[in-house]
């Protein structure tokens, strides 16, 4: 058998370049004659810009600490250990960028059996332990903190969370077998499954000792010294700390069965990472640590070898780091200030748009319109939504009345935009409409001004040809919502210049939103992809497919909703539109479904109907049965499925062909961050590779071997 210190060493060598976390441990005497106190503190030597992380040399020192801690608490010299984290960050769990280097199962398996080998001789030392979660704890931050006796938590502290399962992994060091042991199994199925799979929703300071993770709550001022004085109450006797009895009859299998449930409804068990973990945790129901923590280390290891995990890390980091650095962009010094903004139109669109950059920019906002009760009703919006946000306490009075007191609407094109810098128009789609608009905010706005276009699937060189000045004509397509979704798709016309692009991404980075540049191609990137998706959908059915099979043949790919479900969200029109934008560019693979043309001609809002006595199931709408006109070509489930996926990875080969953006990568990051695209897929090429339909399709992978997969 290998020794701790051994694995770990042995882990260290494979991962060079580790940002390596200190354990330093100091002494002093606590309050109230409580003894002499061990306290070991987590640092990498950087800022709270870069959280601390176990990689192998980490768990390393933190073992070497504990040599020294446990030596001392041998012998008598010390009542208590401690554990806390540099200022505002505890802790963040295991270094990914070690995780993604692992080529063999038993090198993955060392990492989960160090891990737990450091952590769980904090349980067995000869004196209490305590964990003072005093900034963000995420991961194994969380776990090492599980593995001691007691725990107290900032109310400051912004995020706590076990996000493995959102990533595609288990909480691996402690995090399934512990926590429905210390806070009851519903409660960590919460925590572990329901929490990761709702986009990573982390928990604060408050809910954490609500949820009884930790044993007492205390300001952020002075969380570490009320910690301590708190610990040398327990210490010599005044404050018990009780804990609630865990239920592990029914309770415990009902909580499981709950988490399978929501678990279905995300992935439709199309990523494993959910279901190992609530494995473990039905598992841990009996109270044996040791079997949980090897059951851990188990499904860590078969998962860090699968590509559910590669993908999920492949997506982390195109959203933290490519999302932050787009491919493509010019030279942010070229960028030039933005003191005012301009919305042509008043409509929902218009007045969200209005809402964000009043709310990001704090500059004057002007929306204009046809009709006066169009501006003031756009204007009202925008006031509602901040007294929401009053009324949340999520902005407080002065701002509000700042806010309101910055946004405006006239009729006057003139009078509103002679001095604005940035004017985006979000008026009806059609190509003599956003011309005629840009044509007329050209003639009253200043030669600097940015013109942007919020359009979602025509032409921007064209929307600028007429204009005396082309190059300061911008796409800046948001998706809605937009206050939610991240991606924000910039668009470089023929003529766009460098400047005008420039400030473009620079307003999308006070907006903070995931820019990504994209060629002036038909439906840009998103819309174009699901558009060919859809359609595939469609013309299937339009042939002979029952709809349940056409839906039914997605749910592996555990998307957030149905093909249907979208097309309902979107409205059946605007897919229309965008189907038949994508006609004219592309015939050959783009056809305008005659049923699709029906239903929006009859009015309806989508395929299905939702009827309380069916629990707002969807049910085909007995209407939109009677108008569809189908063939007789009945394809099953697979076959379906191959055809939509072919159709996906033809056309992004094809968009990757014409220079559409800089990468696959880039087609993820749209995927993700604008329509939802499952993190644990890394978007959908990662996913077409797996599948083998890239190299069926393209005839090459769209990744290379080790990027969302593992290396070779």
């Amino acid at each position: 058998m290998s020794t701790t210190a051994e694995l770990l060493k042995g882990a260290a060598a494979l991962f060079p370049d580790e940002v390596v976390t200190s354990a330093h441990v100091r002494h002093f005497e606590l309050p109230t004659g409580a003894g002499r106190f061990a306290l070991i503190t987590l640092d990498n030597g950087f800022d709270h810009t870069k959280p601390t992380t176990f990689g192998p040399q980490s768990l390393a020192n933190l073992n070497t600490a504990i040599d020294q801690v446990e030596a001392e608490a041998a012998n008598g010299e010390i009542t208590g250990v401690g554990i806390t984290g540099k200022p505002f960050i505890f802790a963040v769990g295991a270094d990914l960028k070690g995780v993604e280097l692992l080529k063999k199962h038993d090198e993955a398996l060392a990492i989960g059996k160090g891990g737990h080998d450091v952590f769980k001789r904090l349980s067995a030392l000869a004196v209490p332990t305590f964990a003072y979660y005093n900034g963000a704890a995420m991961g194994g931050g969380v776990e090492v903190g599980l593995h001691c006796t007691y725990r107290t938590v900032s109310k400051a502290l912004p995020a706590f969370s076990l996000p493995e399962v959102f990533l595609g992994l288990v909480p691996g060091w402690g995090g399934c077998a512990i926590l429905p042991n210390l806070i009851g199994a519903e409660k960590a199925v919460s925590v572990v499954i329901e929490n990761s799979l709702n986009q990573n929703r982390q928990l604060k300071g408050k809910q954490v000792f609500e949820l009884g993770i930790a044993d007492a709550l205390f300001e952020g001022a002075d969380f570490l010294e009320q910690s301590l004085i708190w610990t040398a109450s327990v210490l010599n006797g005044s404050v018990t700390v009780e804990r609630p009895e865990i239920d592990r009859g029914e309770g415990w299998d009902q909580a499981v069965a709950k988490g399978r449930a929501i678990a279905d409804s995300k992935v439709h068990g199309a990523a494993p990472a959910a279901y190992r973990a609530l494995d473990i945790i039905e598992a841990a129901k009996d109270g044996d640590l040791q079997k949980g923590f090897d059951a851990e280390d188990q499904a860590l290891a078969d998962l860090i070898m699968g590509g559910e995990l590669r993908s999920g890390i492949y997506a982390f980091n195109l959203v933290q780091k490519r999302g932050k650095r787009p491919a493509g962009a010019p030279d942010k010094s070229l960028a030039r200030p933005v003191t005012k903004v301009g919305v042509v139109g008043a409509g929902l669109m218009a007045s969200q748009l209005a809402l964000l950059f009043l709310r990001r920019l704090e500059v004057p906002v002007v929306l204009t319109d046809i009709d006066q009760e169009r501006v003031d009703k756009g204007v009202g919006y925008v006031h509602a939504e901040i007294e929401k946000l009053l009324g949340k306490g999520r902005i407080n009075q002065d701002k509000a009345n700042r806010l309101k007191g910055l946004v405006s609407g006239v009729l006057d094109k003139a009078e509103g935009f002679a001095d604005a810098d940035f004017i985006i128009e979000a008026v009806f789609e059609e190509m003599s409409v956003k011309q005629k608009v840009f044509a007329e905010v050209e003639a009253v706005a200043p030669a600097h001004a940015i013109l942007a276009t919020n359009t979602s699937s025509l032409s921007v060189s064209e929307m600028a040809s007429k204009l005396q000045h082309p190059e300061r004509v911008v796409g800046f397509h948001f998706f809605n919502p937009v206050a939610i979704l991240p991606l924000l798709e910039i668009v470089r016309g023929e003529q766009t210049d460098e400047a005008s692009l420039a400030t473009a991404f620079g307003v999308a980075k006070k907006l903070k939103k995931t820019a990504v540049l994209t060629k002036d191609a038909p439906a840009f990137v998103v819309n174009r992809i699901l558009t060919r998706f859809m359609g595939e959908i469609q013309n299937v059915i339009d042939e002979g497919t029952s709809v349940e099979t056409a839906e039914k043949a997605i749910e592996p790919l555990g998307l957030p909703m149905s093909p249907l479900v979208l097309l309902e969200l979107v409205g059946p029109a605007i897919g229309l539109h965008v189907s038949e934008t994508l006609n004219r560019a592309f015939p050959e693979r783009f056809i305008v479904s005659p049923n699709l043309k029906a239903v929006v001609e009859a009015g309806k809002r989508g395929f299905y109907v939702y009827k309380p006595e069916n629990g707002f199931k969807p049910e085909l709408d007995p209407e939109v049965a009677a108008l569809l006109v189908q063939g007789d070509s009945v394809l099953t489930e697979q076959q379906v499925r191959d055809r939509v996926l072919d159709a996906v990875a033809q056309e992004i080969g094809l968009m990757l062909e014409e220079g559409v953006v800089a990468e696959a990568q880039d087609i993820d990051l749209c995927l993700i961050t604008g329509a939802g695209w499952p993190f644990h897929l890394g978007g959908i090429t990662p996913y077409l590779d797996r599948e083998g339909v890239s190299e069926r399709v393209n005839g090459k992978r769209f990744l290379a071997q080790g990027v969302a997969s593992v290396p070779a």
